[in-house]
């Protein structure tokens, strides 16, 4: 999506973020999300290396430690890469690559201990994020709008026009991540059971009704259904669903993606005009929108929508009757229980929230004492040969002589000089 000088930075900003990830997590980070209490909202930090350790079973009892090791060190890997799409086409590598492992430490593991981890404060307060709208969505939302504030802008003419650089490529990863997500939010159980079903059913269903009202409002808004705007329809519903997908029902689902693909495109596409401080903040992919306010919608109507039958099936708790959307609790007669689940959503929004002003803040200031956030004004200019001395799209090396080149064996080049000249001349351009 990204324009042709940045495509070689802005993939390899996320092959790296994934690689280090993993090392942290190995390290420390595992055991700081989901290992033994240091403080209400953090685990001890030590090794997840041993075999003794990753192959004893893990603390739901379901398979070895091994396997729940890895499949949290995904989600934990994409978490700073979401927050790379606010900061592209400007930010130091070697910045980031600082940027990623102290994020890591001191945000993303205090988040996911909190919520996720039986021990953390918000999961004791009852807080339902059943794959991470969350711990993961609303996290690199405003981690990444405020890295982007310290960041600092794109140079002004690649702000102006950012045209993508392949469309086709850009629907072929978006088709990628809408089925990848099918173990995204499937997976969250920990176990193959009727919970992931429903849960699984519910991420399609939601992300096709968001995507189809994208749709709709921009073609009755500016006339033309936009292939980047559906993307964006069908991200805004993967993330909406996300904290809710196996504790709601189906019908919810659908009105869940009638919002997520409503609210997001509002607020992208109209509100961001007339907002000053998200006209300012130069968010390049829009993550605040599709990630953050998405994640918060999604907590939000979580819990409103959550049934305490599947949240019984999903947290597999003696106390399950605690979590129960507003809409079941004034059905029943429970509201104040209802009220407590909304309040409980709102908690969990605001310390996430707060949270990552305050560590994402930190580590960009600290980070900044040693190498600068953004690149220099004439690296700006070139781009990926720049920065990685490598570019996207080469046919031929630059030292190679055009005039050597036979391009079509039908003409003679003394004989249709224009020819020849207007052939490479397009193909140059191509």
């Amino acid at each position: 999506m990204v324009k042709k000088k940045w495509a070689i930075n802005s993939a390899f900003m996320a092959l790296y973020a994934f690689a280090s990830v993993l090392i942290c997590w190995v390290g420390w980070g595992y055991r700081m999300s989901f290992g033994d209490k240091l403080v209400a909202f953090w685990g001890k930090p030590s090794v997840a290396l041993d075999e003794k350790y990753l192959l004893r079973p893990a603390f739901l009892g379901y398979f070895p430690t091994a396997t729940m090791v890895f499949f949290q060190f995904v989600f934990a890997a994409i978490t700073p890469i979401l927050i790379a799409g606010a900061l592209l086409g400007r930010m130091n590598f070697i910045a980031w690559m600082l940027f990623v492992p102290l994020w890591h430490t001191f945000s993303y593991t205090i988040g996911a201990f909190s919520i996720w981890c039986p021990d953390g404060w918000l999961s004791k307060l009852g807080v339902i994020d059943f794959a991470g709208g969350f711990v993961i969505h609303l996290s690199s939302g405003v981690a990444g709008f405020t890295a982007a504030y310290w960041v600092g802008p794109r140079q002004d003419k690649d702000r102006e026009r950012f045209p993508p650089n392949n469309i086709l490529m850009m629907l072929a990863g978006a088709g990628l991540l809408w089925m990848g997500w099918t173990g995204f939010n499937g997976g969250a159980p920990y176990t193959a059971s009727t919970d992931a079903s429903l849960a699984i059913l519910n991420t399609h269903v939601c992300t096709a009704t968001s995507l189809l009202t994208w749709l709709v409002l921009d073609i009755a808004v500016f006339g033309k259904p936009s292939v980047i705007g559906a993307v964006n329809g069908m991200i805004t519903g993967l993330v909406c669903i996300t904290p809710g997908a196996g504790v709601v029902q189906s019908w919810a689902a659908i009105l869940m993606g009638l919002i997520s693909g409503s609210v997001p495109w509002y607020t992208m596409t109209i509100l961001h005009k007339k907002v000053k401080l998200l006209r300012h903040v130069d968010d390049t992919f829009a993550v605040f929108h599709t990630h953050a306010l998405a994640g918060i919608l999604g907590g939000i109507l979580t819990g409103f929508f959550a049934v305490p039958k599947l949240c019984r099936l999903f947290y597999l708790v003696s106390e399950w009757e605690r979590y129960i959307g507003l809409a079941y609790g004034l059905q029943t007669g429970r509201t104040s229980a209802g009220l407590r689940q909304m309040g409980a959503q709102l908690a969990g929004i605001g310390f996430i929230v707060c949270l990552n002003i305050v560590t994402t803040s930190s580590v960009c200031l600290f980070i900044k004492l040693i190498v600068p956030l953004r690149l220099k004004e004439g690296v700006l200019q070139i781009g990926d040969d720049a920065i990685h001395g490598e570019e996207a799209y080469v046919l031929w090396d630059d030292e190679e002589k055009y005039e050597n080149t036979q391009v079509n064996s039908a003409y003679d080049a003394d004989e249709y000089p224009s020819v020849v000249s207007k052939t490479l001349s397009e193909f140059q351009m191509v």
